[in-house]
């Protein structure tokens, strides 16, 4: 290279250098213990409590408190598998006017960062996915790592009807309100 052409492309080099922030390393992968672990909600139908859970969910989860900029969880949700107990309830939430799972059978939590709040407490920000309709979501949490266990536990308000869950008669919030309570638990282990 000519000695002039050098200088300036040295420069150049040494910019685009200090302008490309370095990728984190990927964070320890976890297991999750599904027996142990609980994707949940709660709300109310006609002023009397409910609660119920799903069945079917996954979640990739890469996780470190020393590299928060390295982790990564996608969590994912059969929607058909919901369940409360109570049977017309059950019926009803795989159909078009609740989570219209046949159209949409997943719902999806994809986090875009997480922030250390203090103690074990943290917040992990992202997007969730319901219905085909992605709205930004956070989500905090408490996180107790002990040796190579880790457990969560999340607590947060989603409004059902930002989601178009509940179609038609079932947008009045006079019989359900539209926050819904989504509880999680999650009893993981460090991926060897």
């Amino acid at each position: 290279m000519r000695p002039f052409l050098a200088a300036p492309a040295l420069v150049l080099t040494a910019v685009l250098a200090a302008a490309t922030p370095a990728l984190a390393a990927p964070a320890p992968a976890w297991t999750v213990d599904k027996a142990a672990s609980k994707v949940a909600f709660s709300s109310t139908f006609d002023g009397e409590k409910f609660a119920g859970s799903f069945r079917r969910w996954d979640a990739q989860i890469r996780f470190d408190p020393k590299n928060l900029a390295g982790s990564t969880a996608v969590v994912s949700i059969d929607t058909a598998s919901a369940v409360t107990g109570d049977a017309d309830r059950d019926s009803a939430l795989p159909d078009v006017k609740w989570f219209s799972a046949k159209a949409f059978p997943k719902a999806t939590f994809r986090t875009t960062g997480f922030k250390a709040l203090g103690g074990n407490r943290y917040q992990a920000v992202g997007s969730l996915t319901l219905r085909g309709v992605s709205k930004p979501l956070t989500l905090p949490f408490t996180l107790v790592i002990t040796g190579s266990q880790a457990k969560m536990n999340a607590q947060v308000s989603v409004s059902r009807l930002a989601f178009g869950v509940g179609q038609d008669e079932w947008k009045a919030t006079s019989v359900i309100p539209d926050p819904v309570t989504v509880m999680i638990a999650v009893s993981a282990r460090r991926a060897p």
